[in-house]
Formats: C-alpha cells, sequence, structure tokens
C-alpha cells in the first residue's frame, strides 16, 4: 500500500503551508520533487528550499525526477493532456518501485492547492489503477487567496457571482455571463489583451507571498502594457513566473 499526501504548498513560501501540511511532509518516507528542465530550475529548488527548512525526520528522503514535456502545439489540446498525465503517472510509478519497492508514504508539494485547477489529482488516480493507493489532500494557500491578500481586496462584490476560469477560456469564449468578477488561473498568454478594456479594471499578482512579489492593478486600459512589460522582464531574471489575476467588470448587471 502505497500512502499518496499531496500538500498545497501555496506560492512557495513556507508560511504558505500549515501545520498538517509540515506533519505530513515529516511523516513521509519519500517526497517526490519534479524537475522541469534547467530553465525552470528554480521552480524545483523552491521545493527543496521548502523541504530544508521544514523537514525535521532525518529518515525522509527527496528524490527528483525530470517532468515530461507537454507537447503546447498539439490541436488535440485536450488528448495532449491527458497523454502527458499518462507520462507523468509512469514516472511517479517508477519512482515508487525503485524507492518505496514495499510500500510506505509517498507525498508531493503542490503549487497552490491540490482542489483548484491543479491536476495531480487526476494523476494519483491513475496511479491507483497500477497499485494499491490510499490518497490524502493537505489543502494549502491558493493563488487566488494570495492574490486578494496581495492586494487587501475582497474575491467578490456584494452579492455578486464570482466565476474561476481559465485563460484560454476567456481567450475562446470572452466574459462569463452573469459574472460581476472573472478569475482566471493558468493563463500564460495574457488573454486580458484580447479584451475590449472599456469598465474592467484588473488586479493582477506574480510570485505572491515571496520576496520577488509584483503586483499591479488599475484600469485594463491604463495598466494592461505595465503587466505585459514587467511580467516578461520578471520571466527573463527568474527564468519562469507564476501570476494570476482578478477582472472585475462595472458595467455588467446581475439581476
Amino acid at each position: 500500500m502505497i500512502e499518496l499526501s499531496l500538500i498545497g504548498m501555496g506560492m512557495g513560501n513556507p508560511d504558505h503551508i500549515t501545520r498538517q501540511g509540515v506533519a505530513a511532509l515529516n511523516a513521509a518516507d519519500l517526497i517526490l520533487v519534479p524537475r522541469k528542465g534547467a530553465d525552470k530550475a528554480d521552480l524545483a529548488d523552491v521545493r527543496s528550499q521548502l523541504c530544508k527548512e521544514l523537514l525535521t525526520n532525518p529518515a525522509t528522503r527527496m528524490v527528483p525526477f525530470d517532468m515530461p514535456v507537454r507537447d503546447s502545439a498539439d490541436p488535440d489540446y485536450q488528448g495532449g493532456v491527458n497523454r502527458w498525465h499518462d507520462a507523468i503517472a509512469l514516472l511517479w510509478l517508477a519512482a515508487i518501485k525503485t524507492h518505496l519497492p514495499q510500500g510506505g508514504r509517498l507525498a508531493l508539494l503542490v503549487w497552490g492547492d491540490p482542489s483548484l485547477y491543479d491536476s495531480t489529482l487526476r494523476i494519483a488516480a491513475r496511479l491507483g489503477q497500477q497499485l494499491p493507493l490510499r490518497v490524502s489532500v493537505v489543502p494549502g494557500i491558493t493563488a487566488l487567496q494570495a492574490l486578494t491578500a496581495a492586494h487587501a481586496m475582497a474575491l467578490n462584490e456584494i452579492n455578486a457571482p464570482v466565476v474561476i476560469t481559465t485563460g484560454r477560456h476567456l481567450r475562446d469564449h470572452g466574459w462569463p455571463p452573469q459574472a460581476s468578477t472573472v478569475a482566471v488561473m493558468l493563463d500564460g498568454q495574457c488573454s486580458f489583451q484580447h479584451m475590449s478594456p472599456e469598465g474592467i479594471t484588473i488586479w493582477w499578482g506574480a510570485y505572491l507571498g515571496m520576496p520577488q512579489q509584483i503586483c499591479i492593478s488599475g484600469p485594463l486600459a491604463e495598466v494592461s502594457g505595465q503587466i505585459l512589460a514587467q511580467r516578461e522582464a520578471a520571466r527573463a531574471a527568474h527564468g519562469w513566473i507564476m501570476d494570476t489575476y482578478l477582472l472585475r467588470k462595472s458595467s455588467v448587471s446581475i439581476n
């Protein structure tokens, strides 16, 4: 039996991991640390540094593995993502057979929270088809919590709906009907730049809760260019960027 703990690590700040998460890390026999290539080495370094700061159990081992690269040009988006998840599950399985052949406790740190726009649970479900598996989730600080905290704002307006969506969906389908506020996740293409900015305010943040945190807010028409420039510069400087944003459209009727 493999007992798999998926631990929300917030935005990478050790203070974003709950006491329950710290306990789950220290209870693990093995922690898998994904690597995404030399240009994103900082991502693995953040996980490794978190473990070094929070681990007190000398028996817990950290083992890196190289993440497969998803073909972003694949016209079959859904199928491409599923094939990518299949490949990741096989790497997990290989690591388990090598390092936990008799079973044990496995942990993975998940950016933000495993339950919100993350596929780790879907990958774990594939693993469960190959071996006896029990999965537990330790929630962490989500990107949306970190974003609203950084801007000292509430997620919603009074009695108004919020839609959480992806950049791809916003780009392909436009503003969600009846939404007063739109929270956008997984948007590497900055889809807000393809919208008519009239009446829209944006609250954008990157590296939330980290020393390199960047926050920009204001009318979309006025700050869109600034966000694009700062995002490009930060990505070049660090080799990676994780960002998210809220859009609020004052002219939306919710009646």
